[in-house]
């Protein structure tokens, strides 16, 4: 609300809930509701629950996305608080790396080039175009949140939500963030960032109704002088262990920052690793003409990039791209390589060029100045090749220049084919006959299933018809690149006779050693870095984590056995990633966060200091005294926490020599030694490749086994309404946002019903806006019972309806806390909220003018209150206190206990009850319906007299040929993988059958085979007990103890219910008496007969 102006009515249940809130909050706050300390003693097994999250990157407001994944770790908090046990949640955040630093660049140069406040130049028209679709975008988000419909809210737009979008500049940025200039210009500062947003986050998780214990909260860095002394503490007890070395490797490399890129440094291409590739040297022959005149003297080379070695002994030509842009690069003072300019400036970076990183491009060309370059290449059986033009090429992989193998590579054959049989295509680009005609295919590799020419076998059983069908041509690579590396032969060289796979390393080792080709690496996709450039793969020196060494793997691999991951995408993903992670550089020259302590010149990099970070929640409100930037003083004083303390606190160390009291040491022990291991750590999904993996390994590498993590739960990323969450489309919002649009126990119940699984989960507005009435119509309806205002019965509770209830209450009860503990939180909310809702009206109406039993609803109120409480706190904290006048929190009111063991045969009569009523409404409705004439043909009768009765006939137990069949299925089940026998075996029982030997089978057959199929397959979907001869419970005593209700609901004025096996009660329908015969009774499927007033009396005369 703004300015204090009165809300406008339409917001009044979203402002009741958000006055609601407000007031739980400080509630809760008041009573340190949420404040964990450990006990002296150990935890006994389920005792206690530490669970956590990521610490979030403070470069800018929560969104949403941060919400969800919040909401998992918050719901499952909450839940075992709810159940008694000890919970410790805490919340940190993190600053470490180059996100904000290079954020905080950018205004700098945005001030000093456009001054301050900045004047920028105006956008372009496109970027204008883009605006307008950003805003067109935006505007439909706050459309959804606005639909007017009954109860429903018309919201102001979120000052967030409005100013998102692609803004070209960092200050634009921030001023989306609805800030100030004269604000912004503090951010050229980056520990001002550090400053702002972590507070700003505490303040918007609050209003989400985290229940976060806020002591333990800390930022990273150096800024925080505790967690900068447990970081160097931790990397340098690696190093002790022998986990961490010096060496050069190549790594995904920024240009402008000049250091490694790491995956949270990245603006694009998290998770992209260096491609390895041979660079082989295929030279130029002399006399040099056109262009490469200026090149005499030199050693000149056509560059190519290959990750196939072994197949160089193929080579017929080279290939380039006609119209591709080319620079002649020194490598060193003799050599020189033709590749592309982002190719040269990768080996510029890995010390293959003249100036070191910084190519040095002696003269321009394009493919067309390569065209007919006679060269001289490696392992080749021809003494000269040539370069041909090929129109498939891609710059921005490899160098720009592709060797060519026709007898293996579909794409080469292809290429080649086209050239040599079309003539015009030859002379489009000048070339010459001989460059061409003359060079046949080399076999050099057998592949069984294609022979020794491969690629040739491949192109005509795919029917590929030239180089520009790139779906065929793809298809034909992944039939023989594959196979030809783990089953080919080869036919030639040195390694004659031996497989692919064994002689591909000896090959590329013997080509580089020879001096026929150089290592070289690239991104194996573009990488962009916050600092704005594009990503290189460089070779640094630097200090590296030695992931992936055989015996560390090892002992990670059996962690990750033994943990619950929920999931088994989650597990593959692991698995996968624990296959591939190799060393790890760990230090940086540039950006925040803690130094190397052994090395000072590097800093610990920001996926490096994140690892085992949760075992420093445990004892920071000791050491920080609630301050997350560890400023106060206490009785600790940050030069005091020696590597000799911490090992004391968290590897069992000897007691230190320090001025800490010892009762804080021993505190501090207690408390990590309580909490640890961690129950629960909550994260996306695209952290498993990175940091969740690195905690995995550090673990193992600091603590003994008992201390590994026990559990991770992995989701997907959240979607808004169906559609990608993003600034740049203003389909976007922040948490506070949310909370301002709906609330915070709306958003929230949005978000528990957005989805569970690893695929993305979904948002939806209508939900949040659903949950807005349904809250506040349930507090209303409480309001109504507690105040009197509905009459209710009291007296024993033991009518149908009310055992019912009870019956489904208890369910929801079991049900629900088989979901929460299984972190399935739509699920829950299902058995939990909608289930139970469903059950109590569906009791309001099955009882009738006899009203509902106060008992009962007491009882249910109590419940839904607490199984809805780890979703929506606020809400469950009001009811408690404010409408039930209940001491204490509901948050911790404990779960709610079953009055008696559920009762699946009562729900189950329950579900028939239900079933005959709308079975018996739809065939009221179709026999209500006016009958239609065809046109011309009449006018239509005149409508039959309403029916008021209803004669129900049941048949309790199947008898004949039904009876034998289910006799047979019975036989035939496995309960064991709750499946049937082969249809062969079960048809032959049936011959074999009483049934079988009757003279009329065939006809009997046809009636046996389809009831046969419909009791499979009743059996698959609800169970063995679909096979049984009669019900569980008697079918007429339900019915007739429900008879008031049924009448009620199919609005007749009597319902009659009978055995179908008494001739005289079967008379009593008359007329539809054929009709019954016709169509008869099963167990579980009545039948009826509705009669008018004077069917009805004819019926009781006849009875009388």
């Amino acid at each position: 609300m703004e300015g204090g102006k009165e809300a406008p009515k339409s917001h009044a249940r979203r402002d009741k809930l958000l006055e609601i809130e407000k007031a739980v909050q400080k509630k809760w706050e008041d009573g340190k509701v949420f404040e964990a300390e450990a006990p002296q003693e150990k935890p006994k097994e389920g005792e206690k629950f530490f669970g956590n999250f990521p610490y979030p990157y403070m470069n800018g407001y929560l969104h949403l996305g941060h919400g969800f994944t919040i909401s998992k770790l918050e719901f499952a908090a909450a839940y075992h608080r709810l159940i008694g046990k000890k919970v410790l949640f805490p919340f940190g955040f993190h600053c470490t790396g180059m996100p904000i630093k290079a954020c905080a660049d950018k205004l700098s140069r945005e001030v000093a080039q456009f001054g301050n406040p900045p004047v920028f130049p105006k956008h372009e028209e496109e970027s204008v175009t883009a605006d307008k679709a950003q805003a067109a975008a935006a505007e439909k988000v706050q459309q959804e949140a606005e639909k007017a419909e009954p109860a429903k809210f018309k919201s102001k737009k979120s000052k967030a939500a409005a100013k998102t979008g692609p803004a070209k500049y960092q200050w634009e940025i921030m001023q989306s963030l609805d800030m100030e200039d004269a604000e912004i210009a503090k951010f050229q500062d980056p520990y001002h960032w550090l400053e702002v947003f972590p507070a700003v986050a505490v303040e918007h998780l609050k209003a989400f109704g985290l229940g976060v214990d806020w002591r333990r909260s800390f930022i990273t860095t150096d800024m925080n002088p505790f967690y900068d002394s447990f970081v160097r503490w931790h990397l340098q007890l690696l190093k002790n262990k022998g986990k961490v070395e010096k060496a050069t490797r190549y790594a995904i490399y920024s240009p402008f920052d000049g250091q490694p890129c790491a995956d949270h440094d990245r603006a694009s291409g998290e998770g992209v690793q260096p491609q390895d590739y041979t660079l082989i040297k295929m030279e130029v022959k002399a006399p040099f003409t056109g262009k490469l005149e200026a090149l005499a003297g030199k050693r000149v080379f056509l560059a190519a990039a290959t990750l196939r070695p072994e197949t160089m002994y193929g080579q017929t030509n080279a290939w380039v791209l006609p119209d591709g842009q080319y620079g002649a690069y020194e490598v060193n003072e003799t050599d020189v390589f033709i590749v592309t300019y982002r190719a040269a400036l990768n080996l510029a970076y890995q010390r293959k060029s003249k100036i070191s990183e910084k190519p040095s491009c002696l003269v321009e060309l394009t493919g067309h100045d390569l065209i007919g370059l006679p060269l001289k290449s490696p392992l080749t059986s021809y003494d000269t090749i040539y370069a041909l033009p090929m129109l498939t090429i891609l710059t921005d992989k490899g160098t720009g220049i592709v060797t060519s193998v026709p007898s293996d590579s579909p794409d080469d054959y292809m290429a080649m084919k086209d050239l040599k049989s079309k003539p015009a295509l030859r002379q489009k680009f000048n070339v010459k006959d001989e460059w061409v005609m003359p060079f046949e295919i080399i076999p050099i590799i057998n592949i069984p299933d294609f022979g020794d020419v491969a690629a040739e076998k491949v192109c005509i059983d795919l029917k590929i018809q030239s180089q520009n069908d790139k779906d065929k041509l793809a298809e034909a690579k992944r039939q023989t690149y594959l196979k030809g590396f783990t089953d080919g032969v080869m036919l030639v060289g040195e390694h004659k006779g031996r497989k692919v796979s064994d002689a591909k390393p000896l090959i590329r080792k013997m080509l580089e050693m020879e001096g026929m080709a150089v290592p070289y690496s690239e991104p194996e996709k573009k990488v962009m870095s916050r600092s704005g450039d594009e990503c290189v793969v460089a070779l640094t020196d630097q200090w590296y984590l030695l992931y992936g060494e055989e015996e560390w793997r090892t002992l990670t691999e059996g962690c990750l056995k033994g943990m619950e991951l929920y999931n088994d995408e989650a597990r593959n993903g692991f698995e996968h990633t624990l296959g591939w992670l190799n060393q790890w550089a760990c230090s940086r020259s540039f950006g925040l966060g803690t130094r190397v302590p052994w090395d000072p010149q590097f800093l610990i990099e920001s996926l490096s200091d994140s690892t085992i970070y949760m075992a420093f929640y445990t004892v920071a409100h000791l050491l920080q005294g609630g301050d997350m930037y560890g400023k106060s003083s206490g009785a600790v004083r940050p030069e005091d926490m020696t590597h000799a303390v911490w090992d004391y606190v968290f590897q069992e160390g000897p007691v230190p020599e320090t001025k800490i009291p010892v009762e804080v040491l021993q505190k501090m022990r207690t408390e990590f030694e309580y909490w640890y291991p961690f129950d629960l750590r909550v994260s996306g999904k695209d952290l498993i490749q990175n940091h969740l993996t690195f905690c995995l390994y550090n673990h193992t590498a600091m603590f003994p086994k008992d201390l590994w993590p026990k559990g991770f739960r992995c989701n997907g990323h959240l979607l808004l309404n169906s559609e990608k969450m993003s600034k740049s489309t203003g389909n976007f919002l922040t948490i506070l946002s949310s909370i301002e649009l709906f609330s915070a126990d709306a958003t929230r119940f949005a978000l528990a019903d957005a989805g569970d699984a690893m695929d993305d989960a979904n948002f939806v507005f209508e939900t949040a806006n659903s949950a807005i009435l349904r809250l506040t119509k349930e507090i209303a309806w409480m309001e109504q019972v507690i105040g009197a205002e509905l009459a209710l019965r009291s007296g024993p509770a033991t009518s149908f309806a009310d055992r019912v209830f009870e019956n489904e209450m208890n369910i929801a009860i079991e049900e629900t806390q088989k979901n929460y503990s299984n972190y399935m939180f739509r699920d829950a909310l299902k058995t939990g909220f909608y289930d139970l809702q469903a059950a109590r009206d569906e009791y309001r109406l099955a009882c009738g003018s006899a009203g509902m039993h106060k008992d009962l609803i007491w009882r249910f109120m109590d419940v839904q209150t607490r199984l809805i409480t780890p979703i929506c706190p606020h809400y469950a904290e009001h009811v408690w206190t404010e409408l039930f006048k209940k001491e204490g929190y509901a948050v911790t009111a404990g779960w709610p206990t079953v009055t008696r063991d559920r009762d699946m045969i009562l729900q189950r009569a329950n579900k028939y009850l239900q079933d005959v009523i709308k079975t018996f409404r739809n065939i009221l409705q179709k026999q209500s319906a006016p009958k239609k004439v065809k046109q011309g043909k009449g006018t239509p009768p005149p409508p039959a007299a309403l029916p008021t009765t209803a004669l129900i006939y049941v048949a309790e137990r199947y008898s004949g040929w039904q009876e034998e069949c289910l006799k047979i299925l019975q036989r035939h089940y496995i309960s064991a993988t709750k499946s049937f026998s082969p249809d062969s075996e079960i048809i032959a029982t049936l011959k074999s059958s009483e049934l079988g030997q009757q003279s009329d089978f065939k006809a009997i057959q046809k009636q046996c085979m389809p009831f046969i199929k419909f009791k499979k397959d009743e059996t698959l979907d609800v169970g063995e007990h679909a096979l049984d001869l009669t019900l569980p419970f008697g079918e007429i005593d339900a019915l007739e103890e429900n008879a008031e209700f049924i009448t009620s609901q199919l609005l007749l004025e009597k319902v009659k219910v009978y055995s179908y096996s008494d001739a005289d009660a079967r008379a009593l329908a008359g007329a539809q008496q054929t009709q019954l015969n016709q169509k008869p009774p099963t167990p579980g499927n009545p039948v009826a007969a509705f009669l008018s007033t004077a069917e009805a009396g004819l019926a009781g005369l006849r009875l009388a």
